[in-house]
This record gives C-alpha cells, sequence and structure tokens, in this order.
C-alpha cells in the first residue's frame, strides 16, 4: 500500500515520487511554487528520469517562467526531451501527482507539504487515462526562454569565456531573474557583465537578440536605464564604416571593485 508522505517542502515530496517512476510522472494543476520545484528536481536528479509531463494553469506557469533562473533551466529539459508542458484548459481544484503505481494529493498546511496517497490499481489506471485525454486536448505552452547551456556556450563563443564565468557567478548569487524593475533580471545581469569585460554594446546586444534572451532595442533601453542610474557608461569606438561603436563600462567604484558574485547586493546599494 501506498503510504502518505510528510515533508518539509513539495520539493521532497516530487523527490520521493520521481524516485517510484520509471516511465511517466504528470503533474496535474500545480501551483507556481510546486512548477518550480519540479523544475529543480528534473534538473538536479541523479539518474535517469521518467518523463515529466506538466498540465498548469496558464498564469501560474507565465508567474513561474517569468524567472529566467527557472524558464531557462526549463527550456533544457524541454529540449532534452525530459519534461513537457501544456496549459490546464479547467477549473481543477486538485493539485496531483501520478506517479507509475500511485496517486498523490499536494496538501500544504503552514510549513510542511503532505501528499495524500493511493495505489488502488483500478484508480491509478484511471487517473492516468484522464491525464492522458486532458493532454491531448491541452496547448503546448510556448516557452520563448532559451536554454540556459546555449546562453553559456554561445556566450562563450560569441563574447568569451570570461564573460561567460562572470555571467555564472552573478546568476548563481540570484534567487531570481525577473524583468519587473526590481534586482537583476537576464538582459541587465547580460549588460553589467559586458561593462564588466569592456565589451561593445553592438556585440552583446547582437548575441543577446541571435540566442533569444531579448531584442537589440530591449538591450539598448535597458543599457539607457543603467546609464541613468549611473551603473554603466559607455566610450565611443570608431569602426572604419558607419557610426562609432559603444564600449560598455562599469559607471561606479563600487560595482568595478566587486565579484561578480556581488553585483546583485551593489547594485541594490547604488540605485538607493
Amino acid at each position: 500500500m501506498a503510504s502518505n508522505l510528510l515533508e518539509q517542502n513539495v520539493t521532497s515530496v516530487l523527490t520521493a515520487t520521481v524516485e517510484r517512476s520509471a516511465e511517466e510522472l504528470w503533474i496535474v494543476n500545480p501551483t507556481h511554487r510546486t512548477i518550480e520545484a519540479a523544475v529543480d528536481v528534473a534538473s538536479e536528479v541523479d539518474g535517469a528520469l521518467p518523463t515529466m509531463r506538466l498540465l498548469a494553469d496558464e498564469a501560474a506557469l507565465k508567474t513561474t517562467f517569468d524567472d529566467f533562473l527557472v524558464a531557462s533551466r526549463t527550456a533544457d529539459l524541454i529540449d532534452a526531451g525530459q519534461l513537457a508542458v501544456r496549459t490546464l484548459d479547467d477549473d481543477s481544484t486538485n493539485s496531483l501527482v501520478v506517479a507509475d503505481d500511485a496517486v498523490f494529493a499536494l496538501v500544504t498546511a503552514t510549513d510542511r507539504v503532505a501528499a495524500l496517497s493511493t495505489d488502488d490499481d483500478e484508480f491509478v489506471d484511471e487517473a492516468k487515462t484522464a491525464c492522458g485525454d486532458r493532454w491531448e486536448d491541452a496547448d503546448a505552452f510556448q516557452l520563448r526562454t532559451p536554454p540556459i547551456s546555449r546562453v553559456r556556450e554561445t556566450l562563450t563563443d560569441d563574447i568569451g569565456e570570461a564573460a561567460r564565468e562572470d555571467f555564472d557567478a552573478v546568476l548563481a548569487s540570484l534567487d531570481t531573474a525577473r524583468g519587473d524593475g526590481n534586482g537583476l533580471d537576464e538582459v541587465t545581469t547580460s549588460l553589467l557583465i559586458a561593462a564588466r569585460n569592456e565589451v561593445l554594446l553592438y556585440d552583446i546586444s547582437k548575441w543577446g537578440e541571435d540566442v533569444g534572451i531579448a531584442s537589440k532595442a530591449t538591450f539598448s533601453r535597458t543599457k539607457t536605464q543603467l546609464e541613468n542610474t549611473g551603473l554603466i557608461t559607455t566610450e565611443k569606438v570608431p569602426i572604419d564604416v558607419g557610426r562609432p561603436r559603444l564600449r560598455l563600462q562599469l559607471a561606479d567604484d563600487r560595482l568595478s571593485e566587486a565579484d561578480p558574485d556581488e553585483f546583485g547586493r551593489v547594485v541594490d546599494e547604488i540605485r538607493g
């Protein structure tokens, strides 16, 4: 008989359900935090993964994948065929995890998470069939964020190894990377590490557009915002034909002296 699970967080619950699934693992109507946890587990688990199918409310998906840290790892999993994501088009009330041999209903209470389970063969088979039917009727979620592995590879090739190492260090220091004007997002981070390495605006914005992070126009607008807040400055670099290009540089000694993993804190300090 399947045992109910009582864990400190949903990540522990999902880890336990992944370990008992060799084929497919359905995650139905997850909260935004459960989606994040599913990506964490799928990204970090050792050994073979079951095919994870995430069927979620579109609003929860958009909220979750507005964070570059989560979205870029999700894109890697999708590219590897380890995760598929579709949108839920009805008002389901239960958050479910359907493993090979059991169904778990997720219940959060204060600081603990319970997974109430059943391994009744008939019920599990019916749940799998219902999930499959809903999956067939659902639309694929269009994730526009590039895979983090592609971001790193192209950043190394197009800009340089030092810039890629700085980029990784900044991202590793962040809890979230959202384009909401607070903290650092992927475009701001790219421009700051470009300025630290004195890269041309043209080169970093072309790389960002080519890899799918953002358009050149977005990079240009964000560069202007960072100039206005005293984070970066530019130097004109003549070229043989056409207008001079702009070399990015850090504008504040506090950033120039900081290690990349301190950029988030220093940026907050400068912005006040």
